[in-house]
């Protein structure tokens, strides 16, 4: 499924990619393996990481996005198009346009298996992906132990990016691309302010929680259920769940718990990326002494992951790839969204959140085997965006090693 194919003499197309040099790369690297490369951009950041001879400017509306794209794609015979996560405005029309035209498109996201992978997969990815979600396809596929290195991921070059891009973009945005929206707040000032309470709460929530991993794995072993929390933001939620709001989730797990669970306790834990940007707690526990369950809900922020999901009772879900973590580690997983992992033998698939504190069913470990070899040969690619890039000799014909 993230088969290239053949690129010399190929007329390939880069989209928005992540924050940073990933997408420059990229293409330097095709083009010496004999592509012609071209970059559109919509604003200064995508403008500024992008080798300059090959650079198109989109600075129109919205609406026009359509008609331009088509005869862009047209003009230059564009061959394959590649771009990062598919269900922003830009990028969702050019997909859309590609497959009218019988363009390949290959979309990068972050990792389905994490750390040291990145995932690029023909067509789509997440609930757009074409791997299969019938548990029957895997089995003539043989399990395997696959390695990867690491990926010499970079903080800093991460956050270095990211501020380049919004700081740029918002400088000179105004004058070279009055009309750009990006898919999420995109204020520079925003985002230096979220990054200090960033800090800040994580060194607050160390310290706030620092007995909490004894007791998870002592007192509470096997007697919570645990509900990772993604971004309020996340295209996962808005796109790929019947939810409007993380704030939805909370509401239906905390009322479910209250009706049909009366001895264990619920652990909530905040995603990293929202640590400066969202604080659930109060919320939460609003809903807690509401339902009447005050004493057995626990929300976290900073608490060890896989400690957490080891000792977890069950592990409950929109559709985070925290999901597939919990698989892994044997643990009852029930996904309330659309998942590409919900597998009926990996999760509790079909099963109602009512059911599922008392009925709650262990992965297959031997299907999950089968799915990561799958899923990892397919569709992930050992490398970062901000460390160690992936090798593409493999995937391109003709630079096979």
């Amino acid at each position: 499924m993230n088969k290239i194919g053949t690129i010399e003499d190929k007329n390939i197309l880069f989209l928005q990619g992540p924050m940073g040099d990933f997408f420059k790369q990229l293409d330097n690297i095709f083009q010496k393996k004999g592509a012609k490369t071209y970059r559109i951009g919509f604003n200064m950041g995508d403008r500024f990481f992008s080798n300059a001879e090959n650079y198109t400017p989109y600075r129109d509306k919205r609406e026009d996005y359509k008609e331009f794209i088509e005869a862009y794609l047209k003009k230059h015979n564009i061959n394959k198009i590649f771009l990062f996560g598919d269900c922003r405005f830009y990028q969702s029309i050019s997909i859309k346009i590609a497959v009218k035209l019988h363009i390949d498109v290959f979309v990068f996201e972050e990792g389905y298996i994490r750390p040291n992978y990145i995932t690029m997969e023909k067509h789509g990815v997440n609930d757009y992906s074409h791997v299969s979600r019938d548990s029957n396809f895997y089995t003539s596929v043989e399990a395997q132990t696959l390695k990867a290195s690491d990926v010499e991921y970079k903080q800093f070059k991460m956050v270095k990016s990211a501020a380049v891009y919004y700081l740029i973009s918002n400088i000179f945005d105004r004058f070279f691309y009055p009309n750009y929206e990006h898919h999420r707040d995109f204020s520079a000032m925003k985002e230096f302010f979220y990054s200090i309470r960033s800090v800040y709460r994580k060194g607050f929530y160390r310290l706030k929680e620092r007995n909490c991993l004894n007791l998870v794995k002592g007192k509470l072993s096997k007697k919570y259920f645990f509900v990772p929390l993604q971004t309020y933001n996340d295209f996962q939620i808005l796109q790929h769940s019947g939810y409007k709001s993380v704030e939805k989730f909370i509401i239906e797990v905390i009322e479910s718990f209250s009706l049909l669970c009366s001895n264990e306790h619920l652990i909530f834990k905040h995603h990293p990326v929202d640590r400066g940007r969202k604080d659930y707690t109060d919320f939460i526990m609003e809903q807690a002494e509401y339902y009447d369950v005050r004493e057995r809900v626990i929300v976290l922020y900073d608490t060890y992951l896989p400690v957490l999901l080891q000792n977890a009772k069950g592990t409950i879900t929109i559709n985070s790839t925290v999901g597939l973590s919990s698989i892994n580690h044997g643990t009852p997983t029930i996904t309330l969204g659309n998942a590409i992992y919900d597998i009926e033998g990996l999760t509790c698939k079909n099963m109602k959140l009512n059911d599922f504190w008392s009925k709650q069913v262990k992965p297959d470990m031997d299907l999950l085997a089968k799915y990561r070899t799958f899923i990892i040969k397919n569709t992930q690619l050992n490398g970062s965006f901000y460390g160690k890039l992936p090798s593409f000799d493999e995937l391109i014909d003709g630079d096979k090693k």
